[in-house]
């Protein structure tokens, strides 16, 4: 598949694996890399810019393909000198950037000054106008669907997607809700370049996560997903276990963020995705953990989805339209 995503980012299918807390590390970004699509590695994922620097020398070491380092801002509690995973980013040899959270503008000289070129996440048309102001190369859209942050306007991709089709010059990647080869054969179709899947790529092979973590997404359906974080307006889609309804009881009484610290901080965390547990903490998970039913090796999940998207658009489709 070619599209103005595939061309400009060197890599031979439209599909990104987006940067994912915990889960976005050497071994995932080179298998994704290596099927053909575009992998990330999450900077914060690493303690220090120290670490930063050996994880991507490591994603280095086990491919030779393009891959992405993503850099999320402002959506931690903890102190962070970003500047210094900039610094690391810049020096690498990476060539593309995921950035999320809060503008990418205060880094976007530094990015260029490297040729580095900028996948900025949006949850909002507006959002996605201007960071094509700013000079990002592609303004990827989170709809409604999609696992974490999606926003407080409720846009599902249906809609979002396309509405930024309309106004922006830049290529699009449609994220939220992706699973499989129907998912891309749509968003190609409402007028998105590729799209960025986060959930489907933890139920692989070569995600570092505990198998009852990838387990509990096959097993999960559409409507095991919760919105907490709403009263905060800081709107978070996790997977409904016990921590989710805590949350949401305190908010609902009027509870504030220091009530609900205990139950979602990064320790709780940590614990869910490393021993499986996933009543143990907050675990970040989207409703498309409803179409997932197994764990492939991410180079057959890649060429799965090119293969049943290619499928639908040239023989389902095709046979629809009358000549």
């Amino acid at each position: 598949m070619k599209t103005r995503l595939t061309e400009l980012l060197g890599i031979e299918t439209p599909i990104i694996c987006g940067g994912m807390m915990r889960v976005g590390k050497a071994e995932l970004a080179a298998a994704v890399s290596n099927a053909g699509a575009l992998g990330i590695i999450t900077a914060l994922t690493q303690p220090t810019a120290e670490l930063l620097a050996n994880e991507i020398d490591t994603c280095f070491s086990l491919t030779d393909k393009p891959f992405a380092v993503n850099l999320t801002v402002g959506v931690v509690s903890t102190e962070i000198n970003y500047d210094d995973y900039v610094d690391v980013i810049c020096n690498s040899g990476v060539k593309i950037v995921e950035t999320a959270g809060r503008s990418p503008e205060p880094f976007m000289q530094r990015f260029n000054a490297k040729g580095i070129k900028v996948i900025h996440k949006c949850v909002a048309v507006r959002h996605a106008l201007k960071a094509e102001r700013l000079g990002v190369a592609v303004a990827s859209i989170d709809g409604f669907e999609c696992a974490g942050h999606p926003g407080e306007q409720d846009i599902p991709g249906l809609v979002l997607i396309p509405a930024a089709a309309d106004k922006l010059s830049i290529p699009i990647v449609a994220s939220g809700g992706f699973a499989d080869g129907r998912g891309l054969a749509a968003a190609l179709a409402l007028g998105a370049d590729g799209i960025n899947m986060g959930t489907r790529f933890v139920a692989t092979q070569e995600a570092t996560v505990h198998d009852d973590i990838k387990q509990a997404i096959v097993n999960m359906d559409e409507t095991q997903t919760r919105l907490i974080f709403r009263s905060f307006n800081n709107s978070a889609r996790v997977y409904a276990n016990g921590i989710a309804d805590d949350v949401l009881k305190i908010e609902q009484a009027g509870g504030d963020f220091s009530q609900v610290h205990g139950l979602v901080n990064g320790a709780g965390q940590d614990r869910a995705w490393s021993t499986g547990d996933i009543e143990a903490g907050m675990v970040t998970m989207g409703m498309c953990g409803g179409l997932i039913n197994e764990i492939p090796s991410c180079e057959q999940l890649v060429s799965d989805i090119v293969g049943d998207a290619s499928d639908i658009i040239r023989t389902r489709l095709a046979t629809i339209v009358e000549n």
